[in-house]
């Protein structure tokens, strides 16, 4: 039916506009698929940006977890997710009975989840937080000790930069693509081929790469870094899609993945013909439990206000 990719971007820009349609968009995603969103971020940006946005439609180009993430904040819109097996490994690592167990292990411990978790789990804690917001918001708990789920890297980078007892929840969840691809090997190798580059790193990765980082945060911080950083080359340790964002937005600066097989799967299972499709079809569609969006919306909304 559609003879060019430039035919699709073209009926998605009238869909879009036809249905008061907008399309978010982590940084993750294929660069035809940034280009054709309204909004393009980090899980903590597109958190807010869903808690605001003012459509009759959401389209997610995201992992399953955002999806849900938006259709909590959103009960009274329609949220698509063009691909429902665009899914996250490490966000099944902290299931609702794992957290549960560990509640009853820790009686009175803060139960802290990352964003990248299941909305059944995200019902269970008592905050939420994003890689860009974790170090803050659990300082401002106010507590020796947090239990924290599921990336066991993040965990350890927020222990060690705010002196806090960080449980890991479970010890031994982390994101596929950040432990065994954005590893020291690789970066070794890509210092030899850029040795005046700085190294910006995402705190999912291992802590022998976070080490000899020379900034680590979340995407968008990355992106910040390469903006204000007295440098003109950089390597980004994190999912390779954030690369192509950081060269649109500054092209004046080189910019090199850590390592260009850096690729998360189901970020890039979502494609410009899918997001057309939900959005002829205004399927599929992302729906939840009402108590459990109910739940998911109130922590996050505490999340977000404790923030402030």
């Amino acid at each position: 039916m559609y003879q060019r990719t430039k035919d699709i971007l073209d009926k998605i820009i009238e869909l879009k506009r036809k249905r008061n349609a907008v399309i978010l968009a982590h940084n993750y995603q294929l660069p035809e698929v940034q280009d054709v969103a309204d909004f393009v971020g980090d899980s903590l940006e597109l958190a807010k940006k869903a808690l605001n946005v003012d459509a009759d439609i959401i389209v997610f180009a995201g992992v399953s977890f955002m999806a849900e993430m938006a259709a909590a904040l959103n009960p009274d819109k329609i949220v698509l997710h063009p691909d429902p097996s665009a899914g996250c490994p490490l966000a099944d690592y902290a299931t609702p009975d794992i957290i549960k167990k560990y509640k009853e292990e820790h009686p009175n411990v803060p139960v802290v989840l990352y964003v990248n978790s299941l909305a059944v789990s995200k019902a269970l804690a008592d905050y939420v937080v994003t890689s860009s917001s974790a170090v803050s918001l659990i300082k401002r708990i106010g507590k020796d000790e947090v239990l924290f789920g599921p990336d066991k890297n993040l965990a350890d980078h927020v222990m060690k930069m705010t002196g806090i007892k960080v449980i890991p929840l479970p010890p031994h969840g982390h994101c596929p693509v950040h432990q065994y691809l954005i590893d020291e090997y690789h970066l070794i190798k890509a210092l030899e081929e850029h040795p005046n580059a700085k190294v910006l790193v995402h705190p999912e990765a291992p802590p022998e790469v976070r080490a000899r980082a020379d900034f680590i945060g979340s995407t968008s911080q990355m992106l910040k870094a390469v903006k204000d950083m007295n440098a003109k080359e950089f390597i980004m340790g994190t999912e390779e899609g954030l690369s192509y964002r950081a060269r649109k937005l500054y092209p004046e600066k080189k910019v090199y993945p850590l390592n260009p097989r850096a690729i998360c799967i189901d970020m890039k299972k979502i494609t410009p013909l899918k997001i057309l499709r939900s959005l002829e079809t205004l399927k599929p569609r992302v729906i939840l439990d009402k108590e459990v969006s109910r739940r998911v919306r109130e922590v996050i909304e505490r999340s977000l206000e404790m923030l402030r």
